[in-house]
This record gives structure tokens, sequence and C-alpha cells, in this order.
């Protein structure tokens, strides 16, 4: 992590997020670096779908066609974060850590970071096998870091 606040830093390059599924995990290991205030602008924690609508400005209709956990919620939250925010890279989590919750088209485990520099926008899909809520967790921000860091 102290790697990726540095590179930040270094390149002069602000960071925001909107969780969802990580619950503040990724901005609170992001935090947890000295010098990170350098680098991170805003974080968000749009757990509920009435944050996600109210404070994200995420489309109800988006929620209620393809439900929160989805590429098109995720790309809304990552959007829209982007332009509150003015930061450089906008960072959007949404997810089911389980252990319940899940349905066989959405698995537990399931996750979308999305990501959002410049005009660039990408979102990852990724499901995560452990059927404990604190390893889908980890294993979501250790790949938002991963993905944050291709990215600059």
């Amino acid at each position: 992590m102290k790697s990726l606040i540095k590179k930040l830093t270094k390149k002069k390059i602000k960071i925001s997020l909107a969780e969802s599924c990580t619950g503040g995990m990724l901005a609170s290991s992001i935090t947890s670096v000295n010098g990170a205030s350098k680098v991170f602008n805003l974080g968000l924690i749009t757990y509920s779908n009435q944050s996600k609508v109210k404070i994200l400005k995420v489309n109800k209709k988006i929620i209620k066609n393809y439900g929160a956990v989805s590429p098109e919620c995720c790309k809304a939250m990552v959007v829209n974060l982007s332009k509150i925010s003015k930061a450089n890279i906008s960072i959007s989590v949404t997810g089911i850590a389980g252990p319940k919750g899940g349905t066989k088209k959405k698995p537990v485990g399931l996750v979308y970071i999305g990501l959002k520099r410049g005009n660039k926008i990408i979102i990852s899909k990724n499901i995560f096998k452990s059927k404990n809520r604190t390893s889908i967790q980890k294993k979501t921000v250790k790949k938002a870091i991963a993905i944050i860091n291709s990215e600059i």
C-alpha cells in the first residue's frame, strides 16, 4: 500500500472511492498509510440502494432493472462519483460479500469494481470463492488496489 501512495503522490493523482460491500475497508487500507492525505480525496460508503440513489445519483431504474450488484450500477456509481469528487481516479465497488444473499445468477463473492480515469472506464467482474465475508472483502480490496496500480 505504501508503494501505491508513493506512486499516486509522485504523479499528483487524487483518488476517490464509493464502496458498498467493502464497507470502507478499501478507504481504511489507503488512509492507514502515512501521507495518504496527499492523494485521498473522498470516500463514500453507499451501502444501501437508497444511498446509491440519493448520494451517488444512481438512476433508480438501473437498480430496479439490473440490481445494485451489476456492471450497470457499478458504472453509474463510478461515473457519478467522478462528477462529485473531481478526483483523477474514481473507484466504485458493489457486490455480495455473503455469507447469505447470493443467488444462482449472482452468487456470494460476485463483486464489480469500477475505475474511471479521464474518459477511460473499466468495470471488472470478479467472483471471489469464499464463504467468509471478511475474506471476500479483503480479496476485493486487493483486486481494487491491483486495478489502481495497473492504471497509474
